[in-house]
């Protein structure tokens, strides 16, 4: 059992919650959570970079003079890649970088991701976290109470555009819901802070999962 302190706002401790590792697949998955890293950065990937080949520049198909007694270099047509205003030799073409991942793959990633973390010590609860209105200041008060000073990832259990406008001016500090975590954002920031409702959210769909 992992036992994970819950802080108020203030940052004092107000409750202890007991996380078994079974839950979150017993141990982590390094391999597994690479994989899901790399098709989190390829997903991120454009892939429109495009230059013109031969094919694509304008001029003719025509060799410019004879192979052999004119005593110059050897030529294609005006369209090679060793003249100027000729294609690139090995164009770029616009390509999907895209990876892909089965469902339950994808979850198991991202619950060995958050057991990392809280192995690591790298997990923060907070009991609530709702504003009445947009309030950066109050939420770095916040972020300072937890003694988080480095990047992290705000996890609440439903969509709240208080939290999310109070943090979004904050350098680092990204926010998500519950079931928009996933593996690539867990690893991309040094810190997860779940609201108490999110982790028993987690805990409790990783339970109904398993039975």
């Amino acid at each position: 059992m992992i036992r994970v302190a819950v802080y108020n706002r203030q940052g004092k401790e107000v409750e202890l919650l007991k996380v078994d590792e079974a839950v979150l697949g017993g141990r982590v998955r390094y391999p597994l959570l690479k994989q899901a890293v790399v098709m989190y950065h390829a997903n991120k990937r454009v892939g429109t970079a495009a230059t013109k080949g031969r094919s694509m520049v304008e001029g003719s198909s025509k060799k410019l003079f004879r192979q052999k007694g004119t005593g110059n270099a050897r030529v294609g047509n005006i369209r090679t890649g060793k003249r100027v205003g000729g294609g690139m030799t090995f164009a770029k073409v616009a390509r999907d970088f895209g990876k892909r991942m089965p469902k339950k793959q994808k979850r198991l990633a991202r619950d060995s991701a958050i057991l990392g973390k809280l192995l690591s010590e790298n997990v923060v609860v907070v009991d609530e976290l709702g504003f009445a209105k947009p309030r950066t200041k109050e939420f770095a008060e916040v972020l300072g109470n937890l003694k988080i000073d480095r990047s992290c990832l705000v996890t609440i259990a439903a969509d709240d555009e208080n939290v999310y406008k109070s943090a979004r001016n904050i350098p680092k500090v990204d926010v998500t819901i519950v079931s928009q975590l996933n593996a690539g954002d867990i690893c991309n920031h040094k810190k997860l802070l779940f609201t108490k409702d999110a982790l028993l959210t987690v805990l409790k769909k990783e339970q109904e999962g398993e039975n």
